[in-house]
């Protein structure tokens, strides 16, 4: 049983089966990846890797991210990799390598139209620069990373409702919870406003679990530790 959420549900991932999976369930209404995901899934050429993943999407949403750390690369990037199709949208980090803020590079590819999820967002600061040079109209994606927010120690539900109300002032832009960390935070995401939540599969999975009983969870909880204990075939 899932929930009835007016947060969008992403996939967070870089493995193709789960990518064609998941874009045939209706709940799911698009992706995310990255660069380490897609190391971490094995894929070496990477316009490679984005053609076989955009044959298997269904026209949903899909963000690819830049690797370049540099103006001009980074708009080089962007330009190549928008040009995949319509449904994409080009990840671009909030700051290089070196700590130098991308505005400008966002700025210069919002103005050309390109779809943009600007990533790596920490700071309500952040957020602030961010939309001010995205170009009213023009489709984009602020994505916050919550779980890492808290992973700090910080609550990051004040931040997002904060950040809700800037993304709100650009038309056509949308709030991502980023760093999914339980499958609490797609209730805190819906709390918070959020347009957009992107988790990886076992924390959408776990929303099989939406309202079960909790004392049915109790009973098979302690059935699995007596089930392993006599498994394991402990004496005392």
């Amino acid at each position: 049983m899932h929930p009835n959420l007016n947060v969008q549900l992403y996939v967070d991932g870089a493995d193709l089966d789960v990518i064609e999976k998941m874009a045939a369930l209706d709940w799911i209404k698009g992706f995310t990846t990255n660069p380490t995901l897609m190391r971490k899934s094995g894929a070496t050429n990477y316009k490679e890797f984005a053609k076989k993943s955009l044959q298997l999407l269904q026209n949903k949403p899909i963000s690819f991210e830049v690797f370049a750390d540099d103006h001009h690369g980074m708009i080089e990037q962007a330009l190549k990799i928008a040009s995949w199709g319509n449904n994409v949208y080009v990840k671009i980090p909030v700051i290089n390598t070196k700590g130098e803020s991308t505005a400008k590079v966002i700025h210069e590819l919002s103005e050309k139209g390109v779809k943009l999820n600007v990533t790596a967002i920490f700071t309500l600061n952040q957020v602030k620069e961010v939309v001010q040079y995205l170009q009213s109209g023009v489709p984009s994606v602020v994505s916050v990373f919550a779980g890492r927010v808290a992973d700090t120690g910080h609550d990051p539900m004040p931040l997002m409702k904060q950040a809700k109300d800037i993304t709100k002032t650009k038309q056509s832009c949308e709030l991502l919870w980023a760093s999914t960390r339980e499958t609490l935070n797609i209730f805190q995401a819906e709390e918070a406003g959020c347009d957009i939540i992107t988790a990886p599969l076992d924390i959408l999975n776990k929303l099989n679990s939406y309202n079960k009983d909790l004392f049915e969870c109790s009973l098979e909880t302690v059935n699995t530790f007596y089930k392993d204990a006599q498994a394991a075939g402990f004496e005392l």
